[in-house]
């Protein structure tokens, strides 16, 4: 038999029912015949639920880490080849996975995609729930106050409609929504704490979005600028570039243009910060668009030059020797040319390969193309002071080492190759009186000369400074701080508000005298609610105090015959 709710256990169970918008949990279809829409509808119930926002986004945390840790098409298709070689199972695998395009493989967006649905789908009906509970009102006390966790009660002299009177000013003036219901005055306060759910909930769509969108239409890109030398922001300018699936290269790159005027970087010379970059900029003149006006600025670490939405950041500097090489007969090959070496460490010293492909002819005249190793070094310890490592990063003492080949470069293969790397696969030594590698270190105006009259290179009196830019556009940035200011302060919000309610009942007794009876429930067990009646129970009682206790009748007298008889 079905039992039926009294009218008192129904108002109760009004009146503590859940303080919170979220849904109820939803149990598993029953065994037995379950229709299609009603499993679709199970499982809708069951992707919208919190439990599964949450596994999602830890799936989707889990699926960006393979992202980070190997290396991605969209951003370096150099290291995935070599992956490849160097890993000839692991390399296939990879890929028919996924793994080489995480971001934008189908795995991947199918979590970002579930977690999408079921965020929105989790915060549609909490919405409308939490809107209705703001257009309504705060239920009526229930019939038992003395249930709830914190309760107090007293007597008082004052009139009932005084006291619930009193108690409605109090309340409304301790931020409570409150109204009088029947004998008692129902009061609610903290619907910021599922106001801030909300907010930390659409914040995490407005973060998502604002990724995705960063994602999709990004650019990135980096290029080494020498000293006097430009950039204009077309792709065949960079040096690498990667773009988002959506990215429209024909329109995506905003037309501007700067150029390196001067590179500026200075270091501590003594103490435990020896050698770290006191100074380091680069200043520049740029122009917006095709015509526009010529404009200066200084671009340093943590300070980019922003153009239309692009951000131009300095991100490496470097050295680049001046060298002039010379054929057989003496002819002058490659005049005064700077040749930027990358560093290998925080004293710039600095590697790298100087390739001579056009335009060298040996003795006899014959068509051949030159490579030289180089090693470069701003401040030279001294001969028979260790290896040739630089002590400092600034020009104190600069060193060039050069190792010299002459034969096929490999560029005539159409093949693209490091331009800093040098392939002696179908080379030959220049070899020196012994009959090794010929090699010879170089101070600035001195010359190596190359065996049997091929040549020669000069390390020229001065050393061009090298700045590397890096051109970023990603929109949807600032959408996604905006969701994580919004998500963190929504947390904090759900986390320390705590939604409660308070009833304060007045009747009048038998005897007259008006009974006053409050009471509090929180969605949450807390010291404070206790403590937050109190404050009340102490200015109502201030209002209403308590009444004087009733003096007891003596008993009645009964005369000592009439007791004797009985």
């Amino acid at each position: 038999m079905s039992k039926t709710n009294t009218p008192e256990e129904a108002t109760e169970q009004q009146a503590t029912s859940q303080l919170s918008t979220a849904p109820q949990e939803d149990r598993s279809p029953a065994t037995g015949t379950f229709g299609v829409v009603a499993w679709a509808r199970w499982f809708w119930r069951q992707l919208t639920s919190m439990r599964v926002a949450l596994i999602l986004l830890l799936l989707l945390s889990l699926g960006a880490i393979p992202g980070s840790l190997i290396p991605q098409t969209g951003t370096d298709q150099m290291k995935v080849d070599a992956f490849k070689k160097a890993h000839e199972h692991l390399g296939p695998l990879y890929d028919r996975i996924g793994l080489f395009h995480v971001y934008s493989s189908v795995w991947f967006s199918a979590i970002y995609i579930l977690l999408f649905v079921s965020l929105i789908g989790c915060i549609i009906p909490r919405t409308w729930q939490f809107v209705g509970q703001l257009r309504g009102r705060p239920p009526g006390a229930p019939g038992r106050l003395d249930r709830m966790p914190a309760y107090a009660t007293w007597r008082t002299e004052a009139g009932g409609d005084e006291v619930r009177a009193a108690a409605l000013a109090l309340l409304k003036k301790r931020r409570y929504r409150a109204h009088v219901a029947g004998s008692a005055v129902a009061a609610e306060k903290g619907y910021l704490r599922e106001a801030g759910n909300l907010v930390f909930h659409v914040a995490l769509i407005v973060m998502l979005v604002g990724f995705a969108t960063g994602q999709l239409f990004k650019s990135d890109g980096t290029k080494l600028v020498l000293e006097g030398d430009g950039f204009s922001n077309t792709l065949p300018q960079y040096d690498d570039f990667s773009s988002g699936n959506l990215f429209d290269q024909d329109t995506g790159l905003e037309p501007f243009s700067f150029t390196l005027k001067d590179f500026t970087g200075t270091y501590e010379r003594t103490g435990p910060n020896k050698g770290t970059a006191r100074t380091y900029k680069a200043d520049v003149t740029y122009s917006e668009g095709a015509d526009g006006k010529e404009k200066k600025a200084t671009i340093k670490v943590n300070e980019p030059l922003k153009i239309d939405g692009t951000k131009i950041f300095l991100s490496g500097h470097g050295y680049a020797p001046v060298v002039t090489v010379r054929d057989g007969k003496g002819n002058i090959v490659s005049d005064h040319t700077p040749v930027p070496l990358l560093p290998i460490d925080s004293n710039q010293t600095s590697t790298g390969a100087i390739k001579i492909m056009d335009g060298y002819r040996d003795k006899d005249g014959k068509k051949d193309q030159l490579g030289f190793n180089a090693f470069f070094v701003p401040t030279f310890a001294g001969s028979g002071k260790g290896n040739m490592f630089s002590q400092f990063p600034a020009l104190d003492f600069p060193v060039l080492a050069l190792s010299a080949y002459h034969g096929s470069l490999g560029v005539d293969a159409g093949l693209p190759q490091n331009v800093y790397q040098l392939d002696t696969t179908n080379m030959k030594k220049f070899k020196d009186s012994k009959g090794g590698l010929l090699k010879k270190r170089l101070l600035p105006g001195q010359t190596m000369k190359l065996p049997d009259g091929a040549g020669s290179i000069t390390f020229e009196r001065g050393v061009q400074e090298w700045a590397t830019f890096e051109i970023a556009k990603q929109p949807g940035t600032g959408w996604a701080l905006t969701g994580a200011i919004a998500a963190i302060a929504g947390l904090v919000g759900s986390l320390f508000i705590q939604r409660r309610r308070v009833w304060v009942r007045a009747t009048t007794g038998d005897d007259g005298v008006t009974v006053v009876e409050t009471a509090g429930l929180g969605r949450s067990e807390s010291a404070k609610l206790p403590d937050e009646l109190g404050s009340i129970v102490g200015k109502l009682h201030a209002q209403a105090p308590s009444a004087p206790e009733p003096t007891p009748e003596p008993p009645t007298a009964v005369p000592a015959a009439e007791g004797a008889e009985k």
